[in-house]
């Protein structure tokens, strides 16, 4: 049969996927595979959820699709109700989207937006300050906040830069120095960057809360989150939180964010909020931000053909009463220890593992050519696609990244399991991903 899709990459053999049950992914050719990674930090309930996909289908039977610039429909309002309630106390706004990318876009466009109208048309403030070693998304607004090098290289030429300071990377701090003794520099730098840019033309500030798959479930200090909150309250700058990733319960939380108390002005979020079945993503927001809009021209200046569409909403009620009545938050929290304490025995014992962290659901691995230096892989050897391929002759899926030292060096993975995974099932997650970094290490050390 000829080929038309057009893949992702060329110089990759995919996998053929013929149907899902619960954690696994079975192979057309029938292996069961455990989907260590939820896809991409997405199938937070796993596969093939009858309740979940009786919902899309019962609402495609009823109405499949109404316009939102002639039509409210039921079950979208019922959506934002459950997100709302679901979120930090404060943020009460919904507006949906169809993924992470458009959901950081209009956070961002809405930050713009929101000083426009505060200020009667005269708002100076348009740029988001963002973070090396983030990702925010694939559009030319998005890519211009983020600092994933390899997904912007290409097309730098082509979209307006946005500035940016340090992430809260420990492990390799940018600052040389250690914490807690550094003062957290990194938080700080926030402050110096807007200070030198000028107050007045910054609108934004974006993060995530927990860094996905640039660097691997990077994990800041406790003070960071709070910290950069007071920065943005005492400059008049809009915190947005990017919980693409890190949202719907995968750290063990609601949101990130709670595990700190911080409330940022602007949530964006996708992934686990339809869990798959439907794409689906939204920003949650405070009432100031729509008051002054709703006081001003009336209109947010911004949309797409599938803003607040009736099928993605019916997933996403199906997947917050699915996840309220199985507890499934608690279920993360419950069996966190489990990856706690594995991968930190996985850490003592293999020689190629720098560095494990992470929360709940969400944990990143990196590797390394030498523990004590901390030196990474050298590009070439292409690190964590050779754990990634060792895991999968285990048949366990991990989520590979590269790239996060400089640009160019380094190698990680993330696990992420969907969030009903059970305590018996970590461990035989543990046990494939053990055995396959061992096999992994033979092979990279012997090169």
């Amino acid at each position: 049969m000829p080929q038309h899709v057009f893949p992702r990459s060329f110089k990759t053999n995919y996998l053929k996927a013929d149907r899902g049950e619960g954690i696994y992914i079975f192979a057309a050719d029938g292996k069961k595979y455990i989907d260590g990674c939820s896809g991409a930090l997405i199938s937070n309930l796993g596969h093939a959820v009858p309740e979940v996909a009786d919902a899309v289908a019962a609402q495609l039977r009823k109405l499949e699709f109404a316009h939102p610039s002639r039509w409210q429909c039921d079950v979208v309002e019922e959506a934002a109700t459950r997100v709302a309630e679901f979120a930090p106390d404060g943020l009460d706004n919904v507006w949906f989207v169809s993924g992470g990318s458009e959901a950081v876009e209009s956070a961002i466009k809405l930050a713009r937006q929101y000083f426009y109208e505060r200020d009667g048309g005269k708002a100076s403030k348009y740029l988001t300050i963002g973070r090396w070693n983030s990702y925010h998304g694939s559009t030319l607004g998005t890519m211009a906040a983020g600092g994933s090098m390899a997904r912007r290289n290409v097309f730098s030429p082509i979209f307006a830069e946005q500035p940016k300071i340090a992430a809260t990377y420990c492990y390799r701090c940018p600052f040389g120095l250690e914490h807690p003794s550094c003062g957290l520099k990194c938080g700080h730098q926030l402050e110096s960057k807007i200070r030198r840019i000028g107050p007045q033309y910054v609108s934004s500030f974006i993060a995530e809360p927990i860094v996905g798959s640039t660097v691997g479930a990077l994990t800041p200090p406790d003070e960071y989150w709070p910290l950069v909150r007071e920065i943005c309250d005492k400059y008049d700058v809009l915190l947005i939180a990017d919980e693409v990733m890190t949202g719907c319960g995968r750290t063990g939380k609601n949101f990130a964010v709670d595990h700190w108390n911080v409330v940022p002005d602007i949530i964006a979020t996708a992934k686990g909020l339809a869990a798959g079945y439907v794409p689906t993503g939204a920003i949650i927001a405070k009432d100031n931000l729509l008051d002054a809009i709703r006081k001003g021209s009336g209109a947010f200046m911004h949309g797409h053909t599938y803003n607040g569409n009736p099928v993605s909403a019916a997933a996403v009620v199906a997947v917050m009463k699915y996840m309220k009545e199985r507890k499934v938050v608690e279920n993360v929290r419950q069996v966190e220890y489990v990856f706690a304490e594995g991968l930190r025995k996985i850490e003592s014992k293999n020689p190629i593992v720098g560095q494990t962290r992470g929360r709940g659901f969400m944990w990143g691995v990196e590797l390394v050519k030498d523990k004590n230096t901390r030196a990474p892989f050298e590009k070439k050897t292409g690190a964590a696609n050779v754990v990634t391929k060792e895991c999968i002759d285990q048949g366990l899926i991990l989520y590979p990244g590269s790239g996060m030292i400089d640009g160019i060096e380094g190698d990680n993975f993330l696990l992420a399991p969907p969030l009903v995974t059970t305590e018996p099932q970590a461990r035989e997650i543990l046990e494939k991903l053990s055995a396959g970094l061992a096999s992994a290490a033979k092979k990279l050390l012997s090169m």
